[in-house]
């Protein structure tokens, strides 16, 4: 997924805001609780949550002077195959 997330939510009806002002790690916590067996990545850990039901992911979004917001945005099952197979110590 190679896109600019702030332009995407400008021109896009299709996501959703589950938590908004909130603190990294509580978005953290409300990813790891609504998509168990999600991923960490990064040297800084991000998680990422993966929902194959609903065909989307969850990814926490920080936003200077708005704070931190759990954004789950629709993607091809491809990327979830993608995500899924990272390999991540």
């Amino acid at each position: 997924m190679s896109f600019c997330l702030d332009t995407y939510l400008q021109q896009s009806d299709n996501y959703e805001i589950l938590a908004s002002q909130a603190g990294f790690k509580d978005c953290a916590r409300l990813i790891r609780f609504k998509a168990p067996g999600s991923r960490v990545i990064g040297i800084t850990p991000i998680p990422i949550g993966v929902d194959s039901k609903k065909g989307t992911v969850l990814i926490p979004y920080t936003k200077p002077c708005y704070g931190t917001a759990v954004v789950e945005l629709p993607v091809d099952m491809a990327e979830i195959e993608k995500i899924r197979t990272l390999n991540i110590k």
